[in-house]
C-alpha cells in the first residue's frame, strides 16, 4: 500500500510539474531570444498611407507668415479680436481625405493624398506652395485613426490611435495584455489592402515578428486573439457539463412527476 501511495504522489507532483511548464512556455513572449545576452532584429519601415477617410492636419508656414496665411484654412467661427489675442494656441487646420483619395487645399484646389506618406505629402505641397512664396515650411500629420482589438485580452475593443508609430504591442497594451488564456503563438491581425481583406498570423514568441509588414498596425487593422488549449478544453468542458446537467435534471423531474403519479395511484386505491 505504501508503494502504491507514493508511486500515486510521484505521478500527480510529475503532472503538476508538466503542467506548469507547458503553462508557463505558453505565456511567455520572444521565447526564441531568451537567455541571450544581446543581438539586434530587423525591423520594417512604420511609415504609414494615407488612406480614404483619413483626417489629417496639415499646416503652411514660411520666414514670413503673411506670405503662406492664404494656405491655411481659416477658422469656421471667426473669433473677436479680443478672443484672438487670449488664444494660446494656434488653430488646428484639418482635412478629410474623400473617398476619391483627394483633399481639398487651399489656393491649390484637389491635391491627391491617398497612397502617399506624410512626408511625400509635405514635399509634394511644398514644392507647390514653393512656387509662390520662398521655403515654405509644410507639416502633414495623421490625426488618429482606429484599431480593433478582440479574443483572449483583458480589455477588447476600439483602440482610438494618435501616433504612426503604433505596434501590434501597443494594441496589446492598450487592451491591458492577453488573458492568460490568449495563445501567444497565434495573433490574427486582419487589413486591407486593395479592396481586398487580408490576414497574417504573428507568434509572439518569435523576434521575428518586428520584420513583418503587420507588425506596425495600419488605420482600421484588426487584431484577434486566438483561445489557447485550456481555453479551448475547458469551454467543451463546460458545455458537456452543462448538457449533462440538463439531461439529469430532466431526469430528476421525469422520475419526480412519476413517483408523485404512483403514489397519488396508490393513495386512491
Amino acid at each position: 500500500m505504501m508503494r502504491k501511495f507514493n508511486l500515486l504522489v510521484g505521478l500527480t507532483l510529475l503532472a503538476v510539474v508538466c503542467s506548469c511548464s507547458s503553462h508557463e512556455q505558453t505565456l511567455t513572449y520572444f521565447k526564441d531570444i531568451k537567455g541571450v545576452p544581446s543581438g539586434s532584429i530587423d525591423m520594417q519601415s512604420y511609415e504609414i498611407k494615407i488612406v480614404p477617410d483619413d483626417e489629417l492636419i496639415i499646416t503652411v508656414n514660411s520666414y514670413n507668415p503673411s506670405a503662406t496665411a492664404a494656405y491655411n484654412v481659416p477658422l469656421t467661427n471667426p473669433a473677436t479680436r479680443s478672443q484672438l489675442v487670449q488664444m494660446t494656441q494656434p488653430a488646428i487646420q484639418t482635412y478629410l481625405v474623400g473617398k476619391d483619395g483627394y483633399i481639398s487645399f487651399p489656393r491649390l484646389g484637389k491635391i491627391h493624398a491617398a497612397g502617399k506618406t506624410a512626408r511625400q505629402l509635405e514635399d509634394e505641397l511644398a514644392k507647390l506652395i514653393s512656387k509662390d512664396v520662398t521655403e515654405p515650411f509644410v507639416h502633414v500629420e495623421l490625426r488618429a485613426f482606429k484599431v480593433l482589438v478582440l479574443g483572449e485580452v483583458n480589455e477588447p475593443g476600439t483602440k482610438v490611435v494618435e501616433n504612426e508609430r503604433y505596434t501590434v504591442f501597443d494594441a496589446l497594451a492598450d487592451a491591458h495584455d492577453l488573458s492568460i488564456y490568449g495563445d501567444r503563438t497565434n495573433v490574427l491581425v486582419i487589413r486591407e489592402e486593395n479592396g481586398k481583406k487580408e490576414f497574417h498570423h504573428l507568434n509572439l514568441q518569435e523576434s521575428s515578428i518586428m520584420s513583418s509588414p503587420y507588425f506596425f498596425l495600419r488605420q482600421n487593422d484588426v487584431v484577434y486573439v486566438e483561445p489557447n488549449q485550456i481555453r479551448t478544453d475547458n469551454s467543451k468542458y463546460n458545455t458537456n457539463n452543462a448538457y449533462k446537467l440538463t439531461v439529469v435534471s430532466t431526469i430528476v423531474s421525469a422520475a419526480s412527476i412519476i413517483a408523485s403519479l404512483v403514489i397519488a395511484l396508490t393513495v386512491k386505491k
